[in-house]
C-alpha cells in the first residue's frame, strides 16, 4: 500500500493508537501532521513537548511528520491544524480524527462542564475540521474522513455506569460519519469510522500491553484511509489484530416513511401483544 503524495492529519496522534496510524502511514509515504495538545492521563493540561517529542521520533525514522499543537474544542483549533497540514504540505487528502477523552461520571452527578468536555472533543471536533478540510478534500483523488466510536456506545452488553457523556459524543460521531457520508458522494469524499479495542493511556496501561496492542488496530485504520476502500458509512470493529465492519442497514422491502414492512400494531396492547415478533423483525 502507498500513500506516497498524500497528507494525513491524525489527532490525538502523540501517543497510543495515533501515534500508531500515524507512524504507519508516514511509513507508508505519507506526510503526514500529528496534533495533540499533551493532556495528562485525566485529559488536564497542555505539554507541547509531548507532541514534538513524538515528530521528532518519527523524524528521527526518516519520516515526513510535523506537529501541531492546538485545542481541538473550538472552531479556531481545528481551523489553525487543516491550516498547518496546508502551509506545510500544500494538500489535504486524509483526515483521522482520532483525539478524545475518558471521564466517568455517574448520571446523578452529571454537570454541564463534565458533559461539554465530552462534546467538545466528540462532535465539535469533528465538525469543525470537516468543515475546514472539506474543500481541500474536494480536491484530492482520494479524499478519506476516518472518525473513532466506541463498542461501549454502540453495545448495551459493553456498556459501564459512568459513561454517558462519553457514549453520547462517540454515537454522536457516527451520525457525523451518516450524515457526510451522502454529503461527500458526489466528491468521493469517503466518511468511515473506526471502533478500536486497544490498551492505552485510556486503560490506565503505560507499558507493553501482550494483548489488545493498538498496533494490531492500525492496518483498519490505514485501509479506511486508503485508496483501496471504496465504501463509505461503515464503522470497522477492530481488536487483536481481528476486524468486522458493520453498518445501519434498513431492512428489506422498506418504504420509507410510510410503510416499514414490518409488525402492523394499532394501539399499545397490541405493540405489547406483537413485541417478541417486533424485537425480531
Amino acid at each position: 500500500m502507498d500513500f506516497t503524495g498524500k497528507t494525513a492529519i491524525v489527532t490525538g496522534a502523540a501517543r497510543g493508537l495515533g501515534f500508531s496510524y500515524a507512524r504507519e502511514l508516514a511509513r507508508l509515504g505519507a506526510q503526514v501532521v500529528i496534533s495533540d495538545i499533551g493532556a495528562d492521563t485525566l485529559g488536564d493540561g497542555v505539554d507541547p513537548q509531548v507532541v514534538q517529542a513524538a515528530a521528532l521520533a518519527l523524524q528521527r525514522e526518516g519520516l515526513q511528520v510535523v506537529s501541531h499543537v492546538g485545542d481541538l474544542s473550538g472552531e479556531a483549533g481545528c481551523q489553525d491544524l487543516i491550516e498547518c497540514a496546508i502551509t506545510h504540505f500544500g494538500q489535504l487528502d486524509i483526515l483521522i480524527h482520532n483525539a478524545g477523552w475518558v471521564g466517568y461520571q455517574p448520571i446523578e452527578a452529571a454537570d454541564a462542564a463534565f458533559i461539554r468536555r465530552a462534546m467538545d472533543i466528540n462532535v465539535y471536533a469533528p465538525i469543525w475540521l470537516c468543515k475546514h478540510a472539506w474543500r481541500h478534500l474536494q480536491q484530492s483523488i482520494a479524499p478519506r474522513i476516518v472518525l473513532t466510536t466506541s463498542d461501549r456506545a454502540m453495545y448495551t452488553h459493553y456498556a459501564q455506569p459512568g459513561l454517558v457523556a462519553y457514549s453520547a459524543g462517540k454515537m454522536a460521531q457516527l451520525g457525523i460519519m451518516n450524515a457526510l457520508s451522502g454529503e461527500g458522494a458526489e466528491d468521493g469524499i469517503l466518511v468511515n469510522a473506526i471502533s478500536p479495542v486497544a490498551k492505552t493511556r485510556m486503560w490506565g496501561v503505560s507499558g507493553e500491553p501482550h494483548n489488545l496492542k493498538p498496533e494490531w488496530v492500525t492496518p483498519g485504520v490505514i485501509f479506511l484511509a486508503s485508496a483501496l476502500c471504496l465504501d463509505s458509512g461503515y464503522i470497522l470493529r477492530a481488536s487483536n489484530g481481528q476486524f468486522t465492519a458493520t453498518r445501519f442497514a434498513e431492512n428489506p422491502h422498506v418504504e420509507y416513511p410510510v410503510d416499514l414492512a414490518r409488525v402492523q400494531a394499532s394501539d399499545a396492547t397490541q405493540v405489547a401483544a406483537s413485541w417478541e415478533a417486533i424485537k425480531e423483525s
